[in-house]
Order: C-alpha cells, then sequence, then structure tokens
C-alpha cells in the first residue's frame, strides 16, 4: 500500500518529558509547522520491578516526574490550544496497573493511578467543551520494550533478566485496539487478553475477591522475583 503522506506531513521532535521547561516549545513548533493539533497521544513512561522495602525514595520521584508531571505538563501546553480551537482528543495510555495494584511495581501502579485520578478529574472541568474527548488506555501485558527499561530499587540499576514475551498481546493488536476507542471516542478501554482481563473485572466489581486472589498471585510473583524468574505485567 503506498502512503499518501508527504515529508511536510511529517515533523519528528525529540522531547524529554522530565524537562518540562521545553514543552511549550515543543507545543508550539507542532503548532507552527501543521497549524494545529488534533490527536495528543501521551505514551511516555517507565515500568518498576522491585520491592517497595528495598527501594530508594529517590525511584519514586523519578517514576511520578516521568510517567505523571512530565504527562501532565505536556498535556497543559495542547489542552490550551484545544481549548482555543473548541476540539481535539488528549489520549492517554495508562495502564490496567491503573485500576488494580500489584507487587513489586509499587512506584508504577501509583503513577497510573494518578494519571487516572487527574484525566477523570479534568473531564469534568471541560464540560462547556463537547468536542475535546479526555481517553484513557489500559493495556494489559503487551509485547514491548518496556521491560528492559524498567525502573530497579535504586536508579542506577538495570534489571537483569527481561523474560519471556511470548505470553503478551501482540503491539499491533493493542495499537488497533487503541485507534479503534480513540475513534469511538471510548472514555477508558481495558486492552488485554484473558486471564488479565477477567482480574480487571473482578478488581472493579468484586474487590474482596480480587484482593484474595492477588495476595495468592502476588506471593508467588514474589518469590519469583527473588530468584530470579521473571513474570511481566505492562
Amino acid at each position: 500500500e503506498i502512503s499518501s503522506l508527504s515529508d511536510s506531513d511529517i515533523l519528528v521532535l525529540r522531547l524529554d518529558l522530565t524537562d518540562r521547561s521545553t514543552h511549550e516549545a515543543a507545543t508550539n513548533s507542532v503548532l507552527k509547522h501543521f497549524g494545529r493539533i488534533d490527536v495528543l497521544v501521551n505514551n511516555g513512561g517507565r515500568s518498576q520491578r522491585s520491592l517497595f522495602v528495598d527501594t530508594n525514595l529517590d525511584v519514586y520521584n523519578a517514576i511520578i516526574e516521568l510517567n505523571y508531571l512530565g504527562t501532565i505538563s505536556l498535556t497543559k501546553y495542547v489542552l490550551n490550544h484545544m481549548i482555543q480551537r473548541k476540539k481535539g482528543k488528549i489520549v492517554t495510555v495508562s495502564s490496567v496497573m491503573g485500576i488494580m495494584g500489584a507487587p513489586l511495581a509499587t512506584g508504577y501502579c501509583a503513577s497510573k493511578h494518578a494519571l487516572q485520578g487527574f484525566f477523570n478529574s479534568l473531564r469534568t472541568e471541560l464540560t462547556d467543551y463537547p468536542e475535546i474527548s479526555i481517553i484513557q488506555i489500559c493495556p494489559g501485558p503487551v509485547q514491548s520494550q518496556i521491560i528492559q527499561n524498567v525502573f530497579t530499587e535504586n536508579l542506577a540499576k538495570s534489571l537483569e533478566n527481561s523474560g519471556d514475551q511470548s505470553h503478551k498481546m501482540p503491539t499491533d493488536r493493542c495499537a488497533r485496539l487503541t485507534l479503534v476507542s480513540v475513534a469511538n471516542n471510548v472514555k477508558e478501554a481495558w486492552i488485554s487478553d484473558h486471564p488479565y482481563l477477567a482480574v480487571c473485572y473482578l478488581w472493579q466489581y468484586a474487590p474482596t475477591w480480587a484482593w484474595w486472589l492477588m495476595n495468592r498471585m502476588g506471593k508467588r510473583r514474589i518469590q519469583n522475583f527473588k530468584s530470579g524468574i521473571v513474570s511481566v505485567q505492562r
């Protein structure tokens, strides 16, 4: 299939989510090139694999700076433009970890819970702009490079064993379902295979059972982690 895009239809900018002083200029560069921003997809972030009792607090600071504050900083500048146009879509890739808890990911879960709370609240502030959509995508395990780049118990350490990814949802399927969700203005989409999706429903509608199940699963997960066996979630 031949693309109809020309060079002028593509603009690639390097962006550091943690350098918030550059986000306004980056937004203005896009507006200067294209004249408008129709969709913002917030997809930057890092996960975590470490026990809280072993983890330095500066790791938690780095997770919040990147996953949460970096995301809402960029959103702020783009939203100002969308409010002027009274139109646009802000799509944020959260995680099933934004609606449940899991061991070895306390900081990551916290950052995704923060995004869920922020964008659910922001949506209520935009009732005068019905054509601005706030969309949250919550993937389960997806094949990606996320596990190779996780935070560990200290900022200088990387994860030694990234494990097998064959059981996860293929990247192209997650991307397609994300696009379907965005096209249909779905406020929150859980994109996952079972059994992870079933756990999401359990966590939402029967939390006592979910806590019981997660305690059983979590104990095994922690044992595997300590013995060097990697079991990974998005």
